[in-house]
């Protein structure tokens, strides 16, 4: 159930909510089966002021939902095959958010297992975030969705988790300007194994890969 809490602490730079997701638990319910993730692995974008984010040149019709309250959906579709979801945090015009990169799968085993075929080790069940949001059963029908309000739900840490428990680093696969390194706005909890292998960009000219 949704506090005042809940959506204030997303109402905030993704760069400063981003540990505080750490351990959260998010949950898609789509009325046959109920999957629930447990965050391990986040990344930061900050619209206009981050060349990685797909919110830099402006709204579009595609990155809305970006520009809208805080604590609800970005879903995208990436590489002709994948879907990728964001938790959208900031004030309403001004895009920030934080792309769910992995975690750990503890409720709605088997449903995960099939929709993601059946991996050889639930480790990898959601550990990356095409992997996460198909485990979960996230696409576009639920761009923009409530997270406070079914049938998505995000349940934050009571207490976040302490400062020497999470790392930072830089994003995967991420090109910009002054490179992968000036924005290091990747954060996981540390030595998890549910968490991605780290990619770093190819160096070629930048281009946009999250909100």
């Amino acid at each position: 159930m949704e506090t005042n809490t809940d959506r204030s602490r997303l109402a905030r730079p993704a760069t400063a909510v981003a540990p505080t997701l750490l351990g959260g638990l998010f949950s898609h319910d789509d009325g046959v089966s109920r999957v629930t993730v447990r965050i391990t692995e986040v990344e930061a974008y900050l619209g206009a002021d981050d060349p990685g984010s797909h919110a830099f040149r402006g709204q579009t019709p595609r990155n809305s939902s970006m520009f809208g309250a805080p604590g609800h959906l970005y879903v995208y579709f990436t590489y002709g095959m994948h879907y990728c979801a964001n938790v959208v945090c900031g004030e309403p015009g001004q895009p920030t958010g934080l792309l769910l990169r992995a975690g750990e799968i503890v409720e709605g085993h088997e449903t995960a297992r099939a929709r993601r075929k059946s991996p050889r080790l639930d480790l990898d069940l959601a550990r990356g975030p095409a992997r996460l949001a198909q485990a979960l059963g996230l696409d576009r029908t639920l761009d923009g969705a409530d997270l406070f309000a079914g049938p998505l739900s995000l349940t934050l840490p009571g207490t976040p988790v302490d400062q020497a428990a999470f790392s930072s680093g830089p994003r995967v696969g991420v090109a910009g300007a002054g490179g992968s390194t000036a924005y290091p706005w990747r954060y996981w909890l540390t030595d998890d194994p549910t968490v991605s292998r780290y990619r770093a960009a190819k160096p070629r000219a930048a281009r946009t890969v999250n909100g």
